[in-house]
C-alpha cells in the first residue's frame, strides 16, 4: 500500500488493521466468559397448583446457538474492532453533515449506566417508575419552551418516524372533520429531506414540490398557486438541508392555513435555532426535534434514537398514546386520547436517550442553549468562507451566509480534473476524517455536506479545511492520488455497483451469512 505524505497542517494518520473474524467464528467449545448462576428451580418446574412460572410455549426446545468465548479472547476482539472504528470521540466529525455529530458529555453516559436506569422495564407498574416518568414530563416541558408547542410525545424512534407520525396526524385530523378524501395533497420543497415527501406518500398523499425562485429560496408564488381545497398540509425543514433559512416562513404557513391545511416542521437539526426562533412564532402546528442531532444523544447506528414530536393544544388528542401527565403530585401514562393515531412503536420512548438530553439541557440552561446556536452559526460561517476560497468548491443557490450547515459542491473541480466527490470521500479517510456527500437525489451536483456544530474549536475547523485544501491541490496537480485513494486506511476502493445493489449478495445477519456461500458475501 502506498503511503502518501501530507503537509504539516494535516494529521499523520494510519488506520489500524486487524484481520479479525466475526464473533461467531471465535467459538471455542468449553470456553466461558462468565459463570452463570443456577436457574431457580421454581422457574423450570410446576409451582403451587401446577401452573409453571414460565409457560411451556415460551420455553426453548434447544439451547441458543451462542458462541463460547473466554474473557481474554472477547476483550481482544472488541478492542481490535474499536481500533478500526472512527467516530466523534476519535476524530473531527464535521463531515457527518445533516446527521450531526457533536460532543456528548461523558457524565451523561454514566447516568444511563446507573443500575436503576439499566434495569428499567417499560411494563413496570407506574408507581415504580415515578422518577423516570418525571424526567419524561420535565423534558416535555423543556421542549414546549424551546418550540412553543403545547404537548410532546417521545414515542417516535427517529426523525423519519416522527415525520410519518405527523403525516398520520394530518390525515386523522382531516378525517375527523369530514375532509379526509378531499384533502389529498401535501406540499414540500425540493431542498427538504426526502423523508418528508416519502412519509407523506406512504400515507397516500400526492406530493407537490416547490422549487427555488431566482434568489434560491422556496418560491412563495408557486406556493400560492399550489394551495387549494385539496391541500392537507405543508411540511418543510427550515433551515433546509443546504443550510438555507427561509426568512419568509411565516408567510408560507399563513398561506397554507388560509387554505385549510396544517403546517408541520422538520426541526431534526435545530443547532442554529435554539433560543433564537421557535416553531410557534413561525406558524407551525407541529414540529419534531431529533434528540440525537441537537440534544447531545448518540445516533446509535440508526437507533435507539428519538424524534421528539410536539403539537399545539388543538392536536393533543391526535398524538400517539400514551403521553406522560402530571396530576396531584403523581406522574402517569395517559392513554385516553380521543383521536389518537395509535402507537408508532411498542412503548413510549427510549428512557436512556430522554435522560441524556434532559441532563444536557439542564446543564446548559436557556442562556447556554442560545450560546450553542450562536457558536454553531459562527463555526459554520467561518468554515463557509474558508471552503469557498478552495479551488473547485462552491455553494449553489443562495449567496451569502448559511445557518448551521452547508451543502457544498465540487462540480467545478470534477469538470476540470475528473476528481469526483466520491473520490474525495475516500481520500479524506487518509486523514482520519469523515466526509459525507448528500442523500439522494443529488439536488446539488457533486455534493459534500459539512456541519461543524458548537462542539468544534477553530483548530478543529482548520484541520478539516486544510485536508480539503490539500485534496483540491492534489486534484489539480496529481489527480491519480485522489482517484486511487485511500492510501493510509485499511479500506479499499469498492465496486459499489456489485454487492451493495444486489440483494442476492447481502448478508445482514449471521443466519443469512450461514445460508450463503462465503464467496458471495
Amino acid at each position: 500500500m502506498q503511503r502518501i505524505k501530507r503537509t504539516s497542517k494535516t494529521r499523520d494518520f494510519h488506520q489500524a488493521k486487524w484481520n479479525e473474524p466475526i464473533v461467531f467464528e471465535l467459538h471455542q467449545p468449553g470456553e466461558k466468559g462468565v459463570e452463570l448462576p443456577p436457574v431457580n428451580e421454581q422457574i423450570v418446574s410446576a409451582v403451587g397448583d401446577g401452573v409453571s412460572v414460565i409457560p411451556d410455549t415460551m420455553k426453548r426446545n434447544e439451547k441458543p446457538n451462542l458462541p463460547e468465548i473466554g474473557q481474554a479472547r472477547i476483550l481482544r476482539h472488541y478492542v481490535r474492532l474499536s481500533q478500526e472504528t472512527l467516530g466523534s470521540d476519535f476524530n473531527v466529525e464535521i463531515g457527518q453533515g445533516t446527521c450531526t455529530m457533536k460532543y456528548i458529555p461523558k457524565i451523561n453516559e454514566l447516568l444511563i449506566r446507573d443500575p436503576k436506569m439499566m434495569e428499567l422495564h417499560p411494563l413496570q407498574d407506574e408507581g415504580t417508575v415515578q422518577g423516570m416518568l418525571e424526567i419524561f414530563h420535565n423534558l416535555d416541558l423543556c421542549m414546549r419552551e424551546i418550540s412553543g408547542m403545547d404537548y410532546f410525545s417521545f414515542q417516535p424512534s427517529s426523525g423519519t418516524q416522527a415525520l410519518f407520525t405527523m403525516a398520520s396526524i394530518v390525515r386523522k385530523y382531516h378525517e375527523t372533520r369530514g375532509e379526509g378524501d378531499q384533502r389529498d395533497e401535501i406540499i414540500t420543497t425540493i431542498f427538504s429531506h426526502p423523508s418528508q415527501a416519502a412519509t407523506a406518500a406512504v400515507k397516500g398523499y400526492k406530493i407537490i414540490t416547490l422549487h427555488p425562485d431566482e434568489n434560491g429560496f422556496p418560491d412563495i408564488e408557486k406556493l400560492k398557486a399550489a394551495v387549494s381545497e385539496r391541500t392537507a398540509g405543508f411540511v418543510v425543514a427550515n433551515p433546509e438541508d443546504t443550510g438555507i433559512f427561509n426568512p419568509k416562513i411565516k408567510e408560507f404557513t399563513d398561506i397554507v392555513h388560509e387554505a385549510g391545511g396544517l403546517c408541520f416542521y422538520d426541526q431534526a437539526n435545530a443547532n442554529g435555532l435554539l433560543g433564537i426562533t421557535r416553531a410557534k412564532e413561525a406558524g407551525f402546528d407541529m414540529c419534531f426535534f431529533n434528540l440525537h442531532k441537537t440534544f447531545a444523544a448518540p445516533h446509535m447506528c440508526g437507533g435507539p434514537a428519538t424524534g421528539a414530536l410536539g403539537v399545539i393544544a388543538e392536536l393533543r388528542d391526535y398524538l400517539p398514546a400514551p403521553i406522560v401527565e402530571h396530576q396531584d403530585g403523581k406522574y402517569s401514562l395517559q392513554y385516553d386520547l380521543k383521536h389518537s393515531i395509535g402507537k408508532v412503536r411498542s412503548f413510549h420512548g427510549v428512557a436512556q436517550t430522554v435522560l441524556r438530553s434532559y441532563a444536557w439541557i439542564r446543564a446548559l440552561g436557556p442562556d447556554g442553549l442560545k450560546e450553542v446556536a450562536k457558536i454553531a452559526v459562527l463555526n459554520n460561517n467561518y468554515m463557509y468562507h474558508k471552503v469557498l476560497a478552495i479551488r473547485g468548491a462552491s455553494a449553489p443557490y443562495v449567496k451569502g451566509h448559511r445557518l448551521e450547515q452547508v451543502r457544498y459542491s465540487w462540480e467545478q473541480m470534477a469538470n476540470e480534473t475528473g476528481v469526483t466527490t466520491e473520490d474525495v470521500t475516500r481520500r479524506m479517510t487518509d486523514f482520519g476524517l469523515h466526509y459525507w456527500t448528500s442523500h439522494h437525489p443529488y439536488i446539488v451536483p457533486q455534493p459534500f455536506t459539512l456541519e461543524p456544530t458548537e462542539s468544534y474549536s477553530k483548530e478543529d475547523l482548520d484541520e478539516y479545511i486544510h485536508a480539503l485544501e490539500q485534496i483540491s491541490k492534489e486534484a489539480y496537480e496529481n489527480p491519480e492520488i485522489v482517484k486511487t485513494a485511500p492510501h493510509n486506511s485499511t479500506i479499499h476502493k469498492m465496486d459499489e455497483q456489485d454487492f451493495l445493489d444486489d440483494p442476492e449478495k447481502w448478508c445482514i445477519t449471521w443466519r443469512s451469512y450461514l445460508k450463503k456461500a462465503k464467496t458471495e458475501c
